[in-house]
């Protein structure tokens, strides 16, 4: 069974943010920084690919209304939406969800870095994408 699945049916405890009648919004137990949330549809779908479009945009428009009450209520500067999809990009759960982070500054404990790929070929890559 899927423990977020456990989490929206009340099997397992959580602190809840927010609530509609399709997604639900919690606590990440490991608050990567204060008021670090969860957002998932209450239907179970495994990632981001598999969603259907009604789930992908209640879990969006959620997740946005999450970021405007953690920026509100905790003074954040800003929030990361982070969503890893399949477990080459860091999935651990088989659930789709976004993490919400608020962002207070650089030293806050997060970091993404982008590293520029300076061969690339863009004209070759947009070829392959149509």
């Amino acid at each position: 069974m899927c423990i977020f699945c456990d989490i929206i049916d009340h099997k397992i405890p959580s602190s809840v943010v927010y609530e509609d009648e399709q997604t639900l919004a919690i606590l990440d137990l490991s608050q990567v920084t204060r008021g670090h949330t969860i957002v998932m549809p209450k239907q179970h779908t495994d990632n981001i690919l598999t969603a259907d479009e009604e789930t992908a945009v209640a879990v969006l428009l959620a997740a946005k209304k999450v970021a405007a009450l953690l920026v509100e209520k905790t003074g954040a500067a800003g929030v990361n939406l982070l969503n890893n999809c399949g477990e080459a990009a860091g999935q651990t759960v088989n659930h789709l969800h976004i993490h919400v982070i608020p962002r207070f500054d650089e030293t806050d404990g997060i970091g993404i870095t982008f590293t520029a790929n300076e061969q690339a070929d863009l004209p070759s890559v947009l070829e392959s994408l149509k």
